[in-house]
């Protein structure tokens, strides 16, 4: 595989975070212009997103009416993730519909082995056990969602599909976890995801020990690509300081939570702007 930061290993490191969401229940459906990420069972907009939208300015219309149409028969919210910076049409398009840009980027961050830092030797970084998982997917959920999540988290660790797997990881501070993740690989190429740390422990290093031994230790197995998402510049400059570097950077459009789910009417009908010709009539 080419090394980080070549157009292949962003093209993995995006494949795997579809395949994540997949191996945790959802699915993909990929159109042209873009990859509608969805999760019916989840309506969280981390599992319920079109990635690296690339849709000219004369298509983006059936696009968009494709594309939400999807999301809004699930009384989904999606995400748009649009490649800085953001196509003047595209960004019109999407303003037009409701949905608004997040204040900063969503920066994808691929990261190597070599030098990796060892974190804070506080801390006690390793795989969870069987018996933790209860535990570890508190820190992600919500009561509503837990149980959906816990067993797809379940069957994905313990039953994996071919090319790809899961390992939770856990930070233990004085023997109780405050802090984990999730590292997901799909062929060689590995995420880290749900990075999370108990308010309590927070600002200690613990997320950033997880993430450390992430990238050390691959625990799901040989990868070539390890990759994470920042979703603020204070993020970004705290993964950089592990070896991490900005691969692509997104502009990510959401909806106001006041937003209703529908597409707007597209105004008053106006002529066909293309006829078909037609045969010359006969004498």
């Amino acid at each position: 595989m080419a090394p980080p930061g070549s157009e292949l290993s962003i093209d993995a490191a995006l494949q795997a975070e579809r395949q994540f969401v997949l191996t945790l229940g959802g699915f993909s459906l990929e159109v042209a212009g873009a990859a509608l990420v969805t999760h019916e069972k989840v309506p969280a907009p981390r599992f319920n997103f079109v990635q690296d939208l690339g849709v000219g300015k004369e298509r983006q219309t059936a696009f968009f009416e494709r594309a939400l149409d999807h999301y809004f028969q699930r009384a989904l919210r999606p995400t748009f993730r649009v490649g800085r910076p953001a196509p003047p049409h595209v960004d019109a398009g999407l303003r037009r519909l409701g949905f608004c840009p997040r204040g900063e980027p969503l920066t994808l961050m691929l990261g190597e082995r070599r030098g990796a830092w060892e974190g804070p030797k506080q801390f006690e970084v390793r795989p969870a056990r069987s018996d933790e998982l209860d535990p570890v997917v508190g820190f992600w959920t919500s009561e509503r969602e837990r149980p959906e999540l816990r067993s797809a988290i379940d069957i994905a660790w313990h039953h994996p599909n071919p090319f790809e797997a899961l390992v939770p990881l856990v930070a233990l501070q004085d023997g109780g976890p405050v802090s984990a993740a999730l590292c997901y690989r799909h062929r060689a190429a590995a995420g880290i995801h749900f990075v999370a740390t108990r308010p309590t422990a927070r600002g200690q290093g613990a997320a950033s020990a997880l993430v450390a031994y992430a990238v050390r230790e691959r625990p799901a197995g040989g990868s070539e690509v390890v990759s994470i998402f920042a979703d603020s510049a204070r993020l970004e400059a705290r993964l950089a300081r592990l070896g991490f570097v900005a691969a692509r950077s997104f502009v990510e459009y959401e909806l106001p939570a006041s937003a209703e789910l529908a597409i707007p009417p597209p105004g008053p009908p106006t002529p066909p702007r293309w006829r078909p010709p037609r045969a010359p009539a006969r004498a």
